[in-house]
């Protein structure tokens, strides 16, 4: 009799275990940055919170190698070869506008200031107007303030500046390099170290913590700018099929730890390295000078045509009042220090 009971029992065990692991949900989850880097170890903290406010019914397979080269990341995604990851809107220049607003010069000094404040600007006025197209938008997010960064001779003027080649990500930076008359060449993050080590590149420009995360101790001088040369605006990202084909509640649970939530968790990430990597730029004997204010002012000079060309085009993209937006984000960056 025992042994006739425990069979029905033991086949209903198989069949719920199996229900279980056939309702878990794993989503493919792909970084081109190191695993080590605030960005990617951010966009674990964000799936360790998938996993928890869905109770397990959703996780991640954190994959070991970049589905994409970093400008490919987004139709990777839109396209299905990775559900989740994160990717810079400037690398592939002229496809997304409103995107620019947060790649302007002198907007904040931390990650979080300007991370916060664009997510903010993007919910209220960017995602109506649908530019991520084709993917389900689960953040956007800036890294920490742009500087200039050389291997063999210091910039302290924008004609110093002139003489030199950089390697740089895109976006308003690219823009706004060509104005000034600098030689400047759009490349990934990625192809940073060998640019500088072979002396193809005599700088870059970046944030602080990518000296450390790139792998570049050939840099010996840096110039920043109050609130930052330039910024990036970077979008984090899931297969909108892959988010659409989720149950109500593991859509609901998703979307509570995006957008905001989500923003502060790479703002963070970025705010901490680079406050780490200033540190280790004293023991390494960097030497920081910030721009004086004549070069400051040329910048702008420079900047305020930018500014006018992407209220031109965002307005012809459907935004209304492209400058009081450009202007309500630079107060919420503001409210944010």
């Amino acid at each position: 009799m025992t042994r006739h009971t425990l069979k029905p029992i033991a086949l209903l065990a198989l069949l719920a275990a199996s229900g279980t692991a056939s309702a878990q949900t794993v989503l493919n989850v792909s970084t081109w940055l190191p695993p080590a880097h605030g960005a990617t170890m951010a966009q674990n903290q964000w799936c360790e919170a998938v996993e928890k406010e869905t109770k397990g019914s959703v996780k991640c397979n954190l994959l070991p190698k970049a589905v994409s080269a970093p400008p490919g990341t987004f139709d990777a995604v839109r396209d299905g070869l990775a559900d989740v990851s994160y990717t810079v809107d400037g690398y592939t220049p002229g496809r997304f506008i409103f995107t620019q607003v947060a790649e302007f010069p002198f907007l904040g000094d931390s990650s979080t200031a300007t991370s916060v404040a664009y997510q903010r600007i993007y919910d209220k006025y960017f995602a109506p107007l649908g530019e991520h197209r084709g993917v389900k938008t689960l953040a956007v997010f800036t890294h920490g303030p742009g500087i200039i960064f050389t291997v063999k001779q210091p910039v302290a003027s924008a004609a110093d500046a002139a003489k030199l080649k950089f390697r740089i990500g895109g976006g308003n930076i690219n823009e706004l390099s060509k104005l000034m008359g600098w030689n400047t060449t759009l490349k990934p993050a990625t192809d940073s170290f060998e640019l500088l080590s072979t002396g193809v590149m005599d700088g870059t420009f970046f944030p602080d913590e990518s000296l450390q995360s790139m792998r570049l101790g050939m840099v010996k001088y840096a110039t920043t700018f109050p609130g930052g040369l330039y910024n990036t605006s970077f979008v984090f990202m899931m297969n909108k099929a892959r988010y659409d084909s989720l149950k109500p509640e593991e859509r609901a649970a998703i979307d509570k730890v995006s957008g905001e939530y989500a923003a502060r968790l790479f703002a963070a990430g970025w705010d901490r390295t680079d406050a780490a990597s200033r540190d280790i730029q004293k023991t390494t004997g960097v030497q920081r000078q910030m721009a004086n204010e004549a070069f400051v002012n040329e910048v702008k000079a420079k900047q305020a045509q930018l500014e006018d060309k992407w209220v031109a085009a965002a307005e012809g993209r459907g935004l209304k009042n492209a400058r009081a937006v450009l202007a309500e984000f630079r107060a919420e960056t503001q409210k944010l220090k």
